[in-house]
């Protein structure tokens, strides 16, 4: 009884009731688009990090894990390749931003090519001068560039030589002799990647060369790729915080807004309940019922949303952001728009329990 009663109030306002469902999905989609993209940037890293193929890597002093700002000379390399027995084959490459996501990549194909067979061409060829980039097929795809086209990069025009598969080491690649005169990196590299003869001695090459490189940050890839998660991001998480705590609050703000307001338009049915032996709890049951309810819907639209802006961002938008879907978030954004929806719902739900039968019934 109490639920079908429910049903029918809901219907009975129904832009009110979709309005709400709609804002209420809102915050529930961005948190999981938030979510998504930053579960999907790190996993694109650590798919892009494994298929270089190597089984070691060496960053600078002072570096995070995705700080790319950070070089160290190149005359490094030798106490790498020279010194240690068990290394296979070495090459270091130059990361330079170009905007807040994008990076350029300088590499030496010969080096590089040594640790896993070079990049896989989809179409065109690798390098056949200096002002030549490789770009990933999902860039390509994104920014509808083919084989000869001209890049701009670093305020540079390039002419596009090979476009590669996705999934390994980045999305766009430029020689790295190039890279390093344009942004004044003369001789110096942002990561050395290592490839042993036999992975099974990882750990004892690590221990000898940390004896040898003083303050360099040595990594297993295994170790390496562990080490992406939302901790690692600057500000990631304090900004993952923030927007909970907005949705919170547009929820809150939401559900307070529309159930003071249907307490108010209500006052004589309110009355009506309560003359007829209503129990206070009775009538805050309902309206909480009918808060549950609208945050209910609300959530499992926002999921839906959150599948178009997946779309969007994928599919729709020239750029290299990634957004995955999260389902362990599902619950944890549907919980944060319940909670908010309920906590806008006590003061209302309240007042009308509180109201006097006969005044209620009064009320004009």
């Amino acid at each position: 009884m109490i639920n079908k009663l429910v049903v029918e109030n809901l219907k009975h306002r129904p832009v009110r009731t979709l309005l709400s469902i709609v804002l209420i999905s809102v915050q529930v989609t961005m948190v999981l688009t938030l979510v998504g993209v930053s579960k999907g940037m790190l996993d694109e890293q650590v798919r892009r990090a494994r298929g270089i193929g190597a089984d070691i890597i060496i960053r600078p002093p002072s570096s995070s894990v995705i700080n790319f700002g950070i070089s160290m000379p190149a005359k490094i390399m030798p106490k790498v390749i020279d010194v240690e027995p068990h290394v296979a084959a070495a090459t270091g490459v130059l990361v330079y931003a170009t905007g807040m996501l994008d990076y350029v990549t300088g590499v030496d194909l010969a080096s590089f090519s040594k640790l896993n067979g070079g990049f896989r061409f989809v179409r065109g060829v690798p390098f056949q001068g200096p002002k030549d980039v490789l770009v990933d097929s999902y860039y390509a795809d994104q920014h509808k560039y083919h084989v000869g086209d001209t890049v701009t990069l670093l305020n540079q025009p390039w002419r596009l030589a090979g476009i590669y598969e996705t999934g390994m080491l980045a999305r766009q690649v430029v020689p790295l002799a190039t890279l390093q005169d344009l942004t004044g990196s003369r001789d110096k590299v942002t990561v050395i990647y290592v490839k042993l003869d036999d992975p099974a001695r990882t750990g004892e090459v690590i221990a000898s060369l940390a004896g040898r490189l003083k303050d360099y940050k040595i990594f297993s890839m295994q170790e390496y790729t562990e080490l992406y998660s939302v901790n690692s991001v600057p500000m990631l998480k304090t900004f993952t915080i923030v927007v909970i705590a907005v949705g919170v609050l547009v929820g809150f703000l939401v559900v307070f807004l529309s159930m003071y307001t249907a307490v108010l338009e209500r006052t004589r049915e309110i009355g009506v309940l309560k003359a007829l032996g209503a129990h206070p709890s009775y009538v805050l049951n309902i309206l909480l019922r009918e808060t549950l309810l609208l945050a209910v819907a609300g959530s499992l639209l926002g999921i839906a949303l959150s599948y178009a802006t997946r779309f969007a961002i994928n599919d729709v938008i020239h750029g290299s952001l990634i957004q995955a879907i999260v389902y362990m978030w599902w619950l944890i954004a549907a919980a944060i728009a319940i909670v908010g929806a309920m906590l806008g719902a006590i003061y209302p739900g309240l007042k009308a329990a509180r109201q006097d039968a006969i005044e209620a019934l009064a009320y004009e």
